[in-house]
């Protein structure tokens, strides 16, 4: 299947639905913290990452998430450019855009500043913890979309290899239990034909179980960027 979701935003969406956008200074960040955080600070629970594209330079621009929110019906892209980051929100209801100057807005610029004020080693697990979060994202479209068993497999693998080596996100009440769900996850997933579609018969529930991860994993980034 097709990712029609991304060809109807691309092709209809973005120049039919009303839209907003705001933009962020990465001083004294990088680009890719900016994103990063700005990925975390528009995704919500029920949202889904339909499109990603990462730059290899942290310090460039290139970076681009589209993340569609089900429940609300909207979809947000982040862009890293050159100067600034981006972010854009796309709606039927154009109030319902509102969203991001009052709520994402103020939230990104608060958790930039606490972002700032920690030291080099908390900064780089909490980027890979936001990794994680991307990982479940990819995981759960890559099934969505019947991507071939090989890739659903990879991308539970990162999220769960990346976790592993991240001492906030191992030490934090309840990993275990998310390592071994992403563990079953993933030995389910490598006993399939890799190169066929990942079966519909238990999509599922593996979006069940990545939204109640992905709840946990949210959580306990705010929590950090909180402290």
């Amino acid at each position: 299947m097709e990712n029609k979701l991304l060809e109807q935003f691309e092709s209809t969406i973005v120049s039919q639905w009303p839209s907003k956008e705001i933009i962020e200074n990465y001083s004294p960040l990088n680009t890719k913290e900016l994103f990063e955080l700005a990925y975390h600070t528009s995704n919500t629970i029920s949202s889904r990452c339909i499109s990603l594209q990462l730059s290899q330079d942290n310090n460039k621009g290139g970076s681009k998430a589209i993340l569609y929110h089900s429940k609300q019906k909207r979809f947000t892209v982040i862009e890293s450019l050159d100067e600034h980051l981006k972010i854009t929100m796309y709606s039927s209801e154009a109030s319902t855009n509102d969203k991001l100057t009052i709520e994402i807005q103020p939230s990104l610029q608060q958790r930039k500043n606490t972002f700032i004020m920690k030291d080099a080693k908390f900064k780089e697990q909490l980027l890979k913890t936001i990794l994680v979060e991307r990982k479940l994202d990819e995981a759960a479209h890559l099934s969505m979309i019947e991507a071939i068993a090989r890739k659903v497999y990879f991308a539970i693998g990162d999220a769960r290899e990346s976790a592993a080596v991240v001492p906030i996100f191992m030490q934090a009440e309840g990993a275990s239990l998310v390592q071994l769900a992403l563990n079953k996850w993933m030995t389910f997933a490598q006993r399939l034909p890799p190169e066929q579609p990942y079966p519909q018969t238990h999509v599922g529930g593996l979006l069940k179980n990545l939204l109640e991860i992905k709840k946990w994993v949210l959580g306990l980034i705010n929590s950090n960027l909180n402290k």
